[in-house]
């Protein structure tokens, strides 16, 4: 594990508009050269948080401190970021090489450094070739990568970025989340990106914060967040997930509905209601039964390339609809269509459980 120092620090952070509360009692902190995401939905504080962060909101209380400076009350001209906006911000009436120079020019470098500094970042973006272009045309994945060369003219230490590649299609979307990646490893940059998409936030990210009405719901790494969310609205924010409500009968098995499920309730009491929640990979459709199968009709099937996804309507849960994703290579996709009646079992390792609070 690489030790790294905190570099961002933000403790008790608040931000009302008026009677709305957007941000409350927000303290977390990230490394210096930690890649983050903001993960939530629409409206939940993430975009909010960042622009604190930049210094183009004021919070109400709270501080925000940056290499062990406070930065809390400081005009953004004077906090050491670059920031890319979701819809780029570049000025149509100047050339590549313009955009990318403008905040060297205020800063008073001389034309020899500026020339020097710009080719320098068309290479790395890799659109040398584009240096007297204007932003018109550019695509919008050429558009992302000259603001963002842009944000990092001036070298800052912190790379801000709001949404940067949700204005672009799918395919340049996934391509240049990659090169996102890369290009954060090659400058070792600190970086928060702001995101609603958790496909996005999972393969780009070192660490996740999610959010949800202005507050910190969780924290961690891909893996930790996907596999072991913290509550219910994690799980289903984070990726496709089934929930069932059940009884614990003892450490190891739920009641639900009268059929028994393997799984770890060690945590639990016996009597205690439970939420389980199943990802779609956690459930395997089965030829024949076994003594942990349950039964199960198929009522729709979608081909997503590199698995089928089966809606199940299961009597064995009071008809309710589960989905099951099997890997295309396991050819189940071949051996059931809607229709047919199947089993199917719950890898009992990969459910999360989450106590129903009595009111």
């Amino acid at each position: 594990m690489i030790s790294r120092k905190q570099y961002l620090v933000i403790e008790d952070l608040i931000k009302d508009f008026g009677e709305f509360r957007a941000l409350s009692d927000i303290s977390i902190d990230i490394d210096e050269g930690e890649f983050v995401c903001f993960l939530g939905p629409s409206g939940c504080g993430k975009t909010t948080l960042l622009r604190c962060i930049a210094g183009l909101e004021l919070q109400t209380s709270g501080t925000i401190s940056q290499d062990k400076k406070i930065i809390s009350s400081l005009p953004t001209s004077q906090r050491d970021f670059g920031i890319v906006f979701q819809s780029y911000a570049l000025f149509p009436n100047l050339t590549c090489f313009d955009n990318i120079a403008y905040g060297l020019k205020n800063l008073g470098w001389n034309s020899s450094s500026i020339r020097e500094r710009v080719q320098e970042l068309l290479s790395l973006i890799g659109l040398s070739d584009h240096i007297s272009k204007y932003p018109s045309q550019l695509s919008g994945g050429e558009q992302q990568r000259i603001a963002l060369a842009r944000a990092i003219a001036t070298s800052p230490n912190l790379l801000l970025l709001d949404e940067p590649l949700s204005a672009l299609d799918a395919k340049v979307r996934i391509h240049l989340r990659q090169e996102l990646k890369k290009f954060h490893r090659r400058l070792g940059l600190t970086s928060i990106m702001v995101t609603h998409d958790q496909e996005e936030a999972l393969s780009i990210a070192d660490r996740i914060f999610v959010m949800n009405e202005g507050k910190i719901m969780q924290s961690g790494t891909p893996k930790e967040i996907y596999m072991s969310p913290i509550s219910p609205f994690v799980a289903n924010f984070i990726g496709m997930t089934n929930f069932l409500n059940g009884v614990v009968v003892n450490p190891t098995k739920i009641d639900i509905g009268g059929k028994q499920l393997k799984a770890n309730c060690e945590l639990f009491s016996k009597g205690d209601k439970v939420r389980v929640a199943a990802r779609p990979e956690a459930i395997e459709v089965m030829k024949r039964k076994s003594n942990n199968s349950f039964q199960g009709k198929v009522v729709d099937m979608e081909f997503l390339g590199s698995y089928t996804r089966i809606h199940i309507k299961s009597p064995d849960f009071n008809d309710a609809q589960i989905l099951a994703d099997t890997p295309i290579l396991e050819n189940a996709g071949d051996t059931v269509s809607p229709g047919s009646n199947i089993n199917f079992n719950f890898s009992s390792d990969l459910l999360n459980l989450y106590k129903v609070e009595e009111h």
